[in-house]
């Protein structure tokens, strides 16, 4: 598969092999070409149902199973900008703060990252995580692990994804954890109101960046 951006949406392209052009000719006559179109107008409706979803209602949390939790959020500029703002050590430090009064001392980001949040000037609260990048398809999506920084616990998969649409872009982040108990302890966190404050910078940024 690869994808490009046009100015109406995202085109998708793929490419099937075949060993001889009657072995193609039987999986056209099964309907593959009306399948596949099928489901693209399906893909295209699910898309513009989380954007309705997400529009102006902040950062959302839902639980999808005993592993998985989405969270969406639309953030009013393009997809590039975005993108960068998630992978430049530069404008991650200018958002990705949680609470008022906390600020990112410490980020590297590459196939390893690393981040430390400071209270203040109180050493003492410093905190951080730490993980690994699975998966890169930039402007599109990363897959990435993370564990907190210095303490023995469970390690989380998160795959963040972004969709563009009429100059804004859908954010949906589907965190992976070992079980419900890990999940329902970093829920009660406040861990959503700590991110809608991040997003809500997030989409500062990227609007006087646009």
């Amino acid at each position: 598969f690869t994808f490009e951006a046009t100015d109406a949406g995202s085109r998708l392209s793929n490419t099937t092999y075949f060993p001889s052009a009657e072995a193609l000719e039987q999986v056209v006559a099964m309907g593959a070409v009306e399948g596949s179109r099928m489901a693209m107008n399906q893909l295209d409706a699910v898309l513009q149902d989380l954007r309705d979803y997400a529009e102006g209602k902040g950062t959302r949390t839902e639980i999808l199973s005993d592993q998985h939790v989405r969270i969406t959020r639309l953030i009013d500029g393009p997809r590039e900008l975005v993108w960068r703002a998630h992978h430049e050590p530069d404008l991650l430090k200018t958002w990705l703060l949680g609470p008022d009064g906390w600020q990112l001392i410490e980020c590297e980001v590459g196939d390893a990252y690393r981040y430390v949040w400071q209270q203040g000037d109180d050493e003492a609260s410093r905190f951080g995580f730490e993980g690994e990048t699975v998966l890169s398809v930039p402007t599109w999506r990363a897959v990435t692990t993370e564990r907190m920084i210095g303490m023995e616990g469970p390690t989380t998969l998160n795959d963040l994804q972004l969709y563009e649409e009429d100059g804004a872009t859908l954010l949906t982040l589907v965190i992976e954890y070992p079980d419900a108990a890990t999940r329902d302890m970093i829920l009660a966190t406040g861990m959503t109101d700590g991110m809608e404050a991040s997003y809500a910078r997030l989409e500062e940024a990227v609007r006087a960046a646009a």
